[in-house]
């Protein structure tokens, strides 16, 4: 193994370990150094320079890729090697992948995801699997979605789940978090964004709706769906139809099927 020109932390005591573990595990902490935590070397090199604040490497990633610790220590980013042992401790994965980032936030406000020209948006409300979010938002930014909109009561979009599950669409896609989701819809009727809420009682199907024009899909918590108010709160109901004894699809799966057609739509 190439030697390192930096020492290897070899302690799960140490007190940068300490730290990383609390980033990794507790959302208290993340939001108030305002930041969220990547792993794997996609993630990393995908990440915007600006918004790295740190990163850390396993020695035995940097044994097979020693040119990396040359071109972050070029970049001016503060680095550090951990003993394979420590990274593993520190990690959220089973399997780790050799490369920790520690990245600032970059949220987008209300006003900006409603100016945009011709908004496609996507409302969610309720959801709590952070793999379904990270989905979503990796599936709007393949099927073009303008802007994600989450209630208060949204899973954390900085759960390590969540930003593994984005694939790098976390850095692209602008997210809003809506305390009060009522509000940010009363916003978006000013605005003239027609909204469809995704709904077991909706009239018409998906696909006999027009979404060339700005609008928005309202998707629902994964057991319960949308809450009454949200749902009420939209302009139309749709329905994706079933058949066999399918009641409903996975919220992520629903999400996609309505983003794809309103993509091809708009093509």
């Amino acid at each position: 193994m190439k030697k390192m020109s930096r020492p290897v932390i070899t302690s799960t005591a140490n007190g940068k370990v300490k730290r990383l573990v609390n980033l990794v595990k507790k959302r208290k902490i993340r939001d108030q150094e305002g930041i969220f935590v990547t792993e794997g070397p996609r993630m990393f090199e995908e990440a915007p320079r600006e918004r790295v604040r740190e990163v850390y490497f396993s020695e035995s990633f940097l044994g097979k890729a020693p040119e990396i610790w040359e071109k972050v220590k070029s970049s001016g980013i503060p680095a550090e090697i951990l003993s394979d042992h420590v990274f593993s401790h520190v990690s959220d994965t089973q399997t780790p992948q050799g490369v920790l980032a520690v990245v600032d936030r970059k949220e987008a406000a209300l006003e900006q995801i409603l100016s945009e020209t011709d908004p496609l948006l996507l409302v969610l409300d309720g959801l709590q699997d952070p793999g379904n979010l990270g989905t979503i938002l990796r599936t709007g930014e393949g099927a073009g979605v303008t802007g994600i909109i989450l209630g208060g009561d949204c899973v954390d979009l900085y759960n390590p789940k969540t930003i593994r599950s984005t694939m790098g669409s976390v850095y692209r896609m602008p997210v809003c978090r809506c305390r009060d989701l009522t509000e940010a819809l009363a916003e978006m009727k000013k605005k003239g964004i027609l909204m469809y809420a995704a709904h077991l009682e909706g009239k018409n199907s998906y696909d006999q709706e027009d979404y060339r024009k700005p609008c928005a899909f309202l998707i629902g918590n994964e057991g319960n769906g949308l809450r009454r108010e949200v749902a009420e709160a939209a302009d139309r109901w749709i329905r994706i139809p079933m058949k066999g004894q399918v009641e409903s699809l996975n919220a992520a799966v629903a999400a996609t099927v309505l983003m794809f057609e309103a993509s091809r739509q708009r093509r």
